[in-house]
């Protein structure tokens, strides 16, 4: 097992952005190096330990899932090996927990689906019966099934910051400013690309519920995020359908009425619940157990839905 590693320190490639989990270098002007780190945010807040193997969990998971649905849209993968664009002595860092992918622009949209109501999806059931402008059938109970997948996109938060929930039309509205002297002479607009987002989440995510449900797990709901080339082609970005983006349950302890357990940060996040932390930076340090407990669940999902033991 590998030293977990809580932040890269790359010298030998120009470091662009830290985000949550992400550290991000550019390789040169059409390729970035992303470095996923073992850090774990909860309430927003970056807490201090590192959670063993969890950025080896997401970038093999994520990598089986872009090879797995490449025929969906095509995706931000190179295929260039993380080790051949940093320095010897710096591998070490990038070796199962790197990706070097293509330069695109994002949009500035969460691609969210929903396959059963849950989350900020249940609340705003409960408040108005629809979930982003979207009627839903009433009486139905928390964790439940919906007939088909829903599209609910999402604002994209500036860090430390909830996204929010919001309509089809206002996603369109939104790409349409943010990427229009982008798509200028592609013969695309922003509607179109969010069109084609709803449409390419939506059956991503379909794909990969059939096959995680022949492996014991629901999938609930998901978060993709896309970006464009300068020709205006959609491609799918960041991560996908890890722990850290999807709600992961265990098919023999689904139940309707509650939120069931989960794939995820479960462990960290009850532990924090018994804390008299107001949920701001600083984050609490993590009982090395709850760190291993949390790592081991991230792992096991990984597992369960590949089929293949993490190296």
């Amino acid at each position: 097992m590998t030293t977990p590693l809580f932040q890269s320190s790359i010298t030998s490639l120009p470091l662009l952005a830290r985000g949550k989990v992400r550290d991000i270098y550019a390789v040169d002007n059409e390729k970035l190096l992303i470095v996923t780190s073992d850090r774990l945010s909860a309430f927003d807040v970056i807490l201090p330990d590192p959670i063993p193997r969890k950025g080896e969990v997401l970038t093999a998971l994520a990598s089986f899932w872009f090879d797995r649905l490449a025929h969906v849209v095509p995706n931000q993968l190179t295929g260039i090996a993380p080790e051949s664009v940093v320095a010897p002595n710096e591998r070490d860092q990038v070796v199962g927990r790197a990706l070097v992918v293509k330069r695109l622009t994002p949009l500035p949209i969460e691609a969210v689906v929903r396959g059963y109501v849950i989350g900020s999806g249940w609340k705003d059931y409960q408040q108005t019966g629809a979930i982003c402008g979207i009627t839903l059938p009433a009486g139905l109970k928390q964790a439940a099934k919906l007939p088909s997948p829903i599209f609910t996109p999402a604002s994209k938060a500036e860090a430390g910051d909830h996204d929010e929930n919001i309509s089809f039309a206002e996603a369109q509205t939104r790409t349409a400013a943010a990427l229009s002297s982008l798509l200028a002479g592609t013969g695309k607009n922003g509607a179109q690309l969010v069109e084609e987002a709803r449409k390419a989440a939506v059956q991503l995510y379909t794909e990969a519920a059939n096959y995680a449900a022949g492996r014991g797990i629901i999938i609930a709901d998901t978060k993709f995020e896309f970006g464009v080339d300068a020709a205006g082609t959609l491609h799918l970005i960041d991560e996908a359908l890890t722990p850290d983006s999807s709600r992961f349950w265990p098919a023999d302890q689904y139940c309707e009425g509650i939120s069931p357990p989960s794939y995820d940060k479960q462990y960290v996040r009850d532990y924090l619940e018994t804390l008299d932390w107001n949920k701001t930076a600083p984050g609490p340090r993590l009982p090395t157990d709850v760190a291993a407990r949390t790592g081991a669940k991230y792992v096991e999902a990984y597992e369960r839905l590949t089929g293949r033991q993490l190296g």
